[in-house]
Parts: C-alpha cells; structure tokens; sequence
C-alpha cells in the first residue's frame, strides 16, 4: 500500500484510461472513503452522480456534439477569474503549453487544441464518469468542505490502482447534465471527474505540472505588526 505522502504527491491528472471496468463495489469503497471528508457541523454538503456503461457513453456522445457544434455556452458559475492576473496567469499558461508539449500540438494547431478539449466530454475514455452538485442555498465554506471531499476521492483511489482527472470543463453543460441525469434544480454542477485504470503507455499521462515550493506561499510569523 501506498503511503500518504506516495499517494499525495504521486496524484496527477491522467488523460487516457484502459476501457477495464472498475468493479461498482470498488467505486463505492473509494467515495466511502473519501466520504470521511470534514465538513463543517458535519452536513457532508456533496453529491454524487455516477455514469458508466451505456448512460455514460450517451452523455458523452450529447456534450461532443454540442461542443463540436456550437460555441460554448456560459457556465453556471466562474471557477476560473473574468481577468487572470500574475502569478496566475503565468502559472496557467505553462499548465497549458507544457500539456499540449506533451501531446505535440503547437501553438497554432487550433483544431488539434479543439479535439483534444473534447477529449474532456468523454471523461478522456475513463469507464467511470463523476458529477458532483451541491445544494445551491449552501455557502462558500460547504465549498470548501467540498474540496476536501474531492482531493479525498482522488488520494484514495490511487491505492486500488485507479487514477482521475477532475474537470471544470462540464460546467459548460450544466443544464444538459441537470437535465439528462435528473439533478435537482435545487442544486448547481461543481464538476466532474474521470476515474477508472490508467493507460500508461501514452505520453499524455506523464504530464504533470510543476508545483511551487512551499517558501513561496507559506510565511513563518516569527512578530506580530505593531
């Protein structure tokens, strides 16, 4: 078994799965576990909408359509900021070059750049598709008990062997994915998740991204400001 520290610092987002089922029983043990997440008071604020087999692949077959059809449509809340900034921005854009670097498309390769965006709608080929919503009349610190739970699914599936990819990319059809798997209006999209057994014979899933050092944003307050 993995350590903690393994299975933390070993996470990266894979971009291609084998077509192996995973087990529900196993998919059932990992959100078990990752449902131990803490959440204020305890109200555990997560939801959980799993897509494998035939419902996945007509999901997956709607979004690929509407996104190669047409432009995207406004998301049902802004995960990224309306103006990137320093050091964001820059952080952002050596994610993106360094990952299309990896899969060979240059910086001018639109229609390479729109398949491979695509490849998010069919959860990168994962057997098992996740939704997440939260309750809409929940506030910001659920949210945050909500990323807890979601860094929790993706730690506790490494040990089984399995790999995931979180994505904000199906916020864009929020009311497609509301609509086609019966999520209340009550509740709003936070994102999804590829989860199933990683292909590691393609280069794309070698890709991660470099991470700051931790004297980069953490500060040791060795005197209080007057």
């Amino acid at each position: 078994m993995m350590t903690v520290e393994e299975a933390i610092t070993g996470r990266h987002c894979f971009r291609a799965f084998l077509p192996k089922p995973v087990p529900r029983e196993l998919i059932e043990r990992v959100l078990t576990i990752a449902g131990r997440a803490p959440s204020g008071s305890n109200i555990q604020p997560w939801k959980v909408w799993v897509l494998e087999g035939a419902v996945r692949d007509e999901i997956c077959r709607d979004l690929v359509e509407r996104y190669d059809g047409a432009p995207l449509p406004k998301r049902n809340y802004n995960y990224y900021p309306e103006r990137w900034f320093e050091p964001y921005l820059a952080r952002r854009r050596a994610c993106g070059w360094g990952l299309y670097g990896v899969l060979g498309i240059g910086r001018e390769e639109k229609g390479k750049m729109h398949a491979q965006h695509a490849r998010n709608y069919k959860f990168f080929d994962a057997p098992v598709g996740l939704i997440f919503s939260i309750d809409r009349d929940l506030e910001q610190g659920s949210w945050l008990d909500y990323g807890m739970f979601l860094q929790n699914i993706m730690v506790a599936a490494r040990p089984f062997g399995l790999e995931t990819c979180p994505q904000a990319a199906f916020l864009n059809y929020h009311d497609v994915l509301q609509r086609r798997l019966g999520i209340p209006e009550a509740q709003t999209i936070v994102c999804g998740m590829a989860l199933g057994y990683p292909d590691n014979s393609v280069e794309v899933n070698t890709f991660s991204p470099e991470r700051i050092k931790a004297e980069e944003f953490v500060t040791f307050v060795d005197r209080l400001a007057e």
